[in-house]
C-alpha cells in the first residue's frame, strides 16, 4: 500500500469477498507503468491513503460468483483493468475508452498489487496455462499499444517514428514491427534505445530529415510532441499516447498547412482490443511480450521495484506467486 508519496509498505488486509458477478483471483504478477509511477511520486492523487497501486495483473481464479458463467476455478487469467459501464452512449457505440463512469483500477479504485483481488467477471480474460507470467503482466500495456496502432490506420510496409522507449514505447515498437512497419525510435536513455533496437526498431539518426508518415508519442515528456511533428510528412498522422500536460507548442496554422491528423489514443475499447491482444499472444510460439521485461521483484521488495522502474531499461514487474 502507498502510505504517502514515495512510500510503500506491505501490510496484511482481509481477503476480499466475491460478489455474484465477480471472480476471486490469486494474483501471480503485476506490472508497473508510468501511471503507477505518477501516483507513487505524488503527481496523481489517489482517492485516499493508504492506497493499493497496480493495474497490469495476472493470476489464477480461486472462486466464482454465483451468477458467473464461462469461467472456472483454476484458470489462469489476465485482468482488463478499466471497468466501463457498458450502458452510456460511448459504451453503446463501442468507444468504451470514453466512458464517463469508467473505473480505473489502481487509479480510481484499489489496484492489483495484492495477493488476492476481486474483479468483475466481464473484465477477466482466460489465457493458456503455458504462458509465462512475464508475458502476461504485459498484456494490458500491449493492448494500449495495439489500440493506438489500430486507430492510426498504419499499414504494413509503411514507416513511423516512436518517441519514447519506456515500457509502453517498447511494446508499441514490438507491435508495429510485428505488423510489418519500419520503426524508427527516439529515446535519450541508451539502455532503453538498445532494447527497442533489439525488438526490430532502428534508432532515429540525429540528422534525419522529416518525411515520416506517422508519429507515435509515448513519453509524455514536455516538448517531444513538437519535435515529433517536425519529422512528419505532409498529410501525416500523429498519435498521442503519452500524457504531457504542458501546452502544445505548435500553431493551428502549422497543422492546417501540413494537413496533419492528430489522434489522441486513450487506453483501448472493450471488448475488441483486449480480445485481439490475448488472441495474438496465444498464437505466437513462443510468445514474445516478455522481451520488453527487464526486472522482476518479490512483493517484499516492492519499494525497490518502484525505484528501479523510473530508469529501468524495460518493464519492471512484481512477483506475487
Amino acid at each position: 500500500m502507498l502510505t504517502e508519496p514515495g512510500a510503500l509498505s506491505v501490510v496484511s488486509v482481509p481477503e476480499p469477498s466475491c460478489g455474484p458477478e465477480d471472480v476471486l483471483i490469486r494474483m501471480r504478477g503485476t506490472g508497473l507503468c508510468g501511471s503507477d509511477l505518477a501516483v507513487h511520486a505524488g503527481h496523481r492523487r489517489p482517492p485516499s491513503l493508504p492506497w493499493i497501486l497496480g493495474h497490469e495483473g495476472t493470476g489464477r481464479i480461486v472462486e466464482l460468483g454465483g451468477r458467473v458463467s464461462g469461467l472456472r476455478t483454476g484458470q489462469d487469467v489476465v485482468i482488463e483493468p478499466d471497468y466501463c459501464c457498458l450502458t452510456c452512449a460511448p459504451c453503446r457505440a463501442g468507444r468504451t475508452s470514453a466512458c464517463a463512469g469508467r473505473a480505473a483500477v489502481g487509479l480510481t479504485v484499489p489496484g492489483l498489487l495484492s495477493e488476492y483481488v476481486v474483479a468483475p467477471a466481464a473484465f477477466v480474460w482466460p489465457v493458456a496455462r503455458r504462458l509465462p507470467v512475464a508475458d502476461l503482466v504485459c498484456v494490458e500495456p500491449a493492448t494500449v499499444a495495439r489500440a493506438a496502432m489500430r486507430r492510426s490506420g498504419i499499414a504494413p510496409g509503411q514507416s513511423c517514428l516512436v518517441t519514447g522507449a519506456g515500457s509502453q514505447g517498447l511494446l508499441l515498437c514490438q507491435a508495429l514491427v510485428d505488423h510489418g512497419v519500419t520503426v524508427f525510435v527516439q529515446e535519450p536513455n541508451e539502455a532503453r534505445l538498445e532494447r527497442a533496437c533489439s525488438l526490430g526498431a532502428t534508432a532515429l539518426p540525429p540528422d534525419a530529415d522529416g518525411g515520416l508518415p506517422c508519429l507515435f508519442e509515448t513519453s509524455g515528456a514536455p516538448g517531444v510532441v513538437e519535435q515529433g511533428l517536425r519529422r512528419l510528412a505532409k498529410h501525416g498522422t500523429a498519435v498521442l499516447i503519452g500524457m504531457d500536460t504542458s501546452p502544445l507548442g505548435v500553431s493551428p496554422r502549422d497543422l492546417v498547412a501540413g494537413q496533419i491528423t492528430l489522434i489522441g489514443s486513450m487506453i483501448y475499447d472493450h471488448p475488441v482490443d483486449f480480445a485481439r491482444t490475448v488472441s495474438a499472444l496465444e498464437s505466437r510460439t513462443p510468445p514474445r511480450l516478455g522481451a520488453v521485461v527487464s526486472d522482476g521483484y518479490a512483493l517484499e521488495d516492492v519499494q525497490e521495484a518502484f525505484t528501479a522502474a523510473y530508469t529501468a531499461s524495460g518493464k519492471v514487474w512484481v512477483d506475487l506467486s
